[in-house]
């Protein structure tokens, strides 16, 4: 059975069954797109029950000729680094629905048909392993992303949104420019060209093309990240956009840059990554430091978590560099962990933002009498957050802290700090919202978590909880793959890596 085609067409069909229901009646169309929603999550998890942890071949794999005169090709397949990443897409696609339930009035219908857009197009970018379909789907994802930025966020949305698709499409010209010369560099090898990632990683490429096309991907995908210093576009993104796509862009999005590392950019190129590699560490231990020291000093709640995220990502940049088993396994389990628990900040700050109309850090205090209930899931999500062991974060940093540790010491420890920072600025965030008394007026009138917003809220705390008991439930299936991808990446190493590079010459 087609199941990676079917995760792919799913939203597409219902999204086009829904554009028949009158749009005048909201609630028919929210459920109509939250059942298409639910059913794809279960897709993702039936493909999760049917996978073969064990191996570390790509499985459900489905081959068709699609444009054969380029040796283009429709070529889908999951291996135990992209399995999760559906699941994630999976899962956090119908919270993100229910999240913006009451906060969205307007365009009703559009929004949940761009939603379910958004949610095929991301499936199709972790199953693709044909570069030409990969890029595809890579550029169909920032189209919808556009628009819940730019129609249903807030009051510089246009702004916002038209940055977001100005860095990221001038990323995405530096990569197309990449793939096409692999795919005719092989051509002129091989007596063909080909778009077949699998094939492409057998292709033995000097040093001079692997350096120009390892900087093309790295930028693309350190720009979609977003590493420093290409993060600017990112708390304008996440300030001005509703709450959705908030979850959606902190939880999927942005793991598509890391995933593009670790999928094509190190593999592809290993000479010029290894090379490269300390450099892209380097820029990610700034962005852990910077992330965290800027997140502290913001008086906005979403601002907050938004450079948050360029810190917690950082971690999985610098797991990447590491480019040994425990980093890229630390990184890939880190990529979920960030997903369900910064997913879940943004929904918390959604539910604040609705019943204050404000996001300001100085015009919350004392909740926790108040909201109790919103309180305790903002409670366990920030220590997920900041990495409490027993909870999901503390395995990620730690694999990646090990890993970063085996490869170069240095690195490790000014990312440590990094931690240490993260404790300081999420719980001083969440003291002053929750503790101390009731300062305003408004707040001592708040409702607590209503039916709907316990069913958006509490899976996510869940997640943070199983992931942080049951880590090797996930790090079984990652395991094999990475070994696989370590291996191949220093397997295909050149003897001489510095002797090509323009830099050394």
């Amino acid at each position: 059975m087609p199941f990676l085609t079917l995760l792919v067409i799913v939203p597409i069909a219902g999204l086009a069954a829904i554009a028949f229901i009158n749009g005048r009646r909201h609630d028919p169309i929210r459920r109509a797109a939250l059942v298409v929603a639910v059913v794809e999550f279960a897709l993702t998890l039936l493909v999760w029950y049917r996978f073969d942890a064990a191996s570390a071949d790509f499985q459900f794999v489905e081959r068709h000729a699609w444009i054969p005169a380029f040796g283009i090709d429709y070529f889908v397949g999951i291996d135990g680094i992209s399995l999760f990443l559906l699941v994630l897409t999976g899962f956090l696609t119908p919270l993100a629905l229910l999240a913006s339930w009451e906060s969205v009035h307007e365009r009703v219908k559009e929004f949940v048909l761009v939603v379910l857009a958004l949610e095929s197009a991301m499936i199709g970018v972790f199953i693709s392993l044909d570069l030409f379909l990969f890029y595809i789907f890579w550029d169909a994802m920032l189209i919808p992303m556009y628009f819940l930025i730019g129609v249903w966020g807030y009051d510089r949305r246009v702004y916002a949104a038209i940055k977001f698709i100005l860095y990221t499409m001038a990323g995405s010209v530096l990569m197309l420019v990449a793939i096409l010369t692999l795919a005719y560099y092989h051509g002129a090898v091989a007596g063909a060209p080909t778009f077949d990632l699998l094939k492409l990683y057998q292709l033995p490429l000097p040093g001079w093309l692997q350096f120009w096309c390892f900087l093309a991907f790295a930028v693309a995908f350190a720009i979609k990240v977003p590493l420093f210093p290409f993060h600017t576009w990112l708390p304008d993104a996440h300030v001005q956009a509703p709450t959705a796509g908030s979850v959606i862009l902190a939880g999927v999005l942005l793991k598509m840059g890391t995933y593009g590392l670790i999928r094509f950019a190190f593999p592809l190129f290993p000479d010029a990554a290894l090379y490269f590699a300390p450099y892209l560490g380097g820029l990610a231990v700034i962005g852990i430091i910077y992330g965290a020291l800027v997140a502290m000093v913001q008086p906005d709640l979403k601002k907050l978590v938004a450079y948050s995220s360029v810190s917690h990502l950082g971690f999985v940049a610098l797991g990447i560099s590491a480019a040994n088993v425990q980093g890229v396994q630390g990184a890939v389990y880190q990529m979920l962990n960030h997903g369900v628990s910064t997913g879940a900040l943004f929904l918390i700050v959604g539910m604040l933002s609705d019943r204050r109309h404000t996001r300001l850090i100085a015009e919350f205090g004392g909740l926790k009498k108040v909201l109790p209930r919103l309180t305790t899931a903002f409670l366990i999500v920030t220590l997920a957050s900041i990495g409490l062991p027993g909870l999901n974060g503390f395995v990620g940093e730690m694999l990646i802290l090990v890993g970063a540790f085996r490869w170069d010491p240095r690195y490790a420890a000014v990312a440590a700090c990094g931690v240490l920072l993260s404790a300081v600025y999420m719980l001083w965030m969440f003291q002053r919202v929750n503790y101390g008394p009731v300062t305003h007026e408004e707040n001592a009138h708040l409702t607590d978590l209503t039916p709907r917003e316990r069913w958006t809220l509490w899976p996510a705390v869940a997640m943070c909880v199983v992931m942080g008991v049951a880590p090797m439930w996930f790090l079984k299936p990652i395991e094999p793959s990475v070994t696989r991808l370590v291996e191949q990446i220093h397997r295909n190493r050149g003897q001489q890596v510095r002797a090509w590079l323009p830099i050394s010459r």
